[in-house]
């Protein structure tokens, strides 16, 4: 009881001296401003404010450079060497795998009779009529759509498509951190002053520049 009132004793006796004219509540340290706080440590949370500037800046990027001719050409480039390998990949290697690996595991990986087998098939297939051709060649054409159908889907998971876009804004991005996190300088001035430019968009204006006469 003795030491609570001790407690409430010297914290009135703080806060009369806090007011005092000579030492007003409004005279202490000056806290820094979050806005001039360029460095925080790792485990610290970024502020919304930068995390909302970050992807403004993102979001405009994106914007500016789908209206490049440049880019645009090499997103769809892209786009079709990524879907022709794996079109390829799933209609292509699994179907024709499973065809040999199956027929191959049921004669005990003993290609003799393998082969056996498959001359037998083709013979019973050849002599008979033409409307049991014609279902044994439906069935196989479903069995090869399915079979490369179900990889492809599994492939299009496993390997999403990876934008250039994406990746245009990545290096973008990276440079906009590091500009915006090192400290003012006449080097940083210099560099702010001149726009960040992609791989892309630097190639294509170095050859521009290397045909003009």
């Amino acid at each position: 009881m003795q030491h609570t009132r001790c407690n409430k004793v010297i914290a009135i006796t703080m806060s009369t001296i806090e007011n005092t004219p000579g030492n007003p509540a409004d005279s202490q340290a000056p806290k820094p401003s979050p806005a001039l706080s360029t460095s925080q440590a790792p485990g610290d949370p970024v502020p919304a404010r930068e995390v909302a500037a970050y992807w403004d800046e993102r979001r405009r990027y994106l914007k500016s450079i789908r209206k490049t001719p440049a880019v645009r050409h090499h997103y769809w480039r892209a786009m079709g060497v990524y879907l022709l390998r794996r079109i390829l990949w799933s209609f292509g290697f699994f179907p024709v795998f499973f065809a040999f690996w199956i027929p191959l595991v049921l004669a005990q990986f003993n290609p003799v009779v393998l082969a056996n087998d498959m001359i037998a098939l083709l013979q019973d297939f050849t002599n008979s009529n033409p409307e049991l051709q014609a279902n044994t060649l439906s069935t196989l054409v479903i069995a090869w759509a399915s079979i490369g159908g179900f990889f492809l889907i599994f492939d299009f998971v496993l390997s999403p498509f990876r934008s250039p876009y994406e990746y245009e804004a990545d290096v973008y991005m990276r440079a906009w951190e590091h500009q915006n996190s090192t400290p003012s300088s006449p080097t940083r001035a210099s560099t702010s002053a001149s726009p960040i430019t992609s791989p892309i968009t630097f190639s294509n204006t170095t050859s521009n520049t290397a045909e003009a006469p």
